[in-house]
């Protein structure tokens, strides 16, 4: 019988865990997918992108909510470092209730909507507002669902686009998993368009590893997991921000609030937010390849490990380093030696596969239930009861 995450077939059915594990293992195949839609695509998306940042200017928004809204989080920094027009990741949440803080009348700008469903109402009311703050408005939906009425309101017009992830990436489970990987990889390959042969060696590489990490680090969460932490913090820098939101999240959904969360970056977590550390509380620190920030990260994991207290530390790297090891309780490296990408923002995926097993290893051994860990409905997996009001 197969094995998922460390349980086998049967048992994660019986225990409502089932779609979420097969969702979380099946990542490293979808991101090859995704490449593969975008490389099919590749002169239309070069044409439509190429159409929009030549217009003076100009500005580019990334949106979504929830999880949705941390692919922005999770690429801005990198994607305003390489491009010429202003990139601003912005929540649907916040557009929804002030629209006019994010929006100039002649401005053109480019939405890139993010969404599983495509259904939440503040995806909808976004495109609206959008519609009626912004004379030269255009749209890029990345979506899941075909079907979704976000994928509806752009299909076939030819001044938007409509970029449907892989089938497989629309979660059945609660949580956002694969969904939430495949839209992150569309954004950076739909800003590195011409580069995609460079980037397609990579995805080579983060698959070959995800693959391995699902294997290989099922036994070391499950001893971290054992431990029984009540609370959990990750901190992670510049692109790594929007992973450190994210895992936060997925503990939070996945353990129905019974682990406490919270997210920062590792140089603001001793303004206040250091308070959280108890001796029930697990710290994750997302390293950086860049020499210069990966310094500061040092200084914060020697600070922490130090501590006194029993609290643990685990670190994520993307190679094998000395001083981490020797400055945590718990220490994973991705590959053996530093990999050349073209950004931090690729060394997401991998750890995003652990952070993604942690949660779904905690619900499991806390008897929630992943695929559904709040049947009585105060949270959805498409978010209800939201009433959108006329903007006047």
């Amino acid at each position: 019988m197969n094995n998922l995450l460390g349980y086998n077939e049967e048992y994660l059915k019986e225990r409502n865990g089932y779609i979420t594990a097969k969702e979380i293992c099946n990542q490293p195949k979808l991101w090859k997918k995704t490449y593969e839609i975008i490389s099919s695509q590749k002169e239309k998306l070069k044409d439509f992108m190429d159409n929009f940042v030549k217009r003076s200017n100009a500005k580019v928004v990334i949106t979504g909510a929830g999880s949705s809204a941390f692919v922005g989080n999770s690429v801005v920094n990198y994607l305003n470092s390489k491009e010429d027009v202003k990139i601003e990741a912005i929540a649907t949440t916040d557009i929804v209730s002030h629209p006019q803080y994010y929006f100039k009348k002649d401005q053109p700008t480019l939405l890139i909507s993010c969404a599983r469903s495509g259904n939440s109402p503040e995806s909808t009311a976004a495109v609206t507002l959008a519609e009626k703050f912004v004379d030269d408005i255009y749209h890029l939906v990345i979506t899941c669902n075909p079907e979704g009425k976000l994928a509806l309101h752009v299909k076939g017009n030819d001044e938007n686009f409509l970029l449907l992830m892989p089938e497989q990436s629309n979660d059945k489970g609660f949580a956002m998993t694969g969904s939430f990987s495949t839209m992150l990889l569309s954004c950076l390959l739909v800003f590195n368009i011409d580069e995609l042969d460079v980037i397609g060696n990579q995805i080579e590489i983060i698959s070959k590893q995800g693959e391995k990490v699902l294997n290989d680090n099922v036994d070391l969460m499950k001893k971290i997991v054992g431990e029984n932490f009540n609370r959990t913090v990750y901190l992670g820098a510049a692109n790594s921000f929007g992973l450190a939101k994210e895992s936060a999240l997925k503990v939070l959904e996945l353990t129905a609030g019974k682990i406490a969360t919270l997210y920062d970056t590792p140089l603001g977590f001793r303004h206040g937010p250091k308070s959280i550390i108890n001796d029930e509380t697990l710290i994750v620190i997302f390293f950086s390849n860049d020499t210069y920030a990966r310094a500061y990260e040092y200084d914060l994991l020697k600070e922490i490990y130090s501590q006194n207290g029993n609290h643990k530390v685990l670190a994520m790297s993307d190679y094998y380093d000395e001083t981490i090891k020797n400055n945590c309780h718990y220490f994973i490296n991705i590959n053996k030696e530093e990999q050349e990408y073209l950004d931090d923002s690729f060394l997401v995926f991998d750890y995003l596969l652990n952070s993604q097993m942690y949660a779904f290893i905690n619900s499991m051994e806390l008897g929630i239930g992943p695929d559904n860990p709040c049947p009585t409905g105060e949270v959805n997996r498409v978010v209800k009861g939201v009433i959108i009001h006329d903007y006047k």
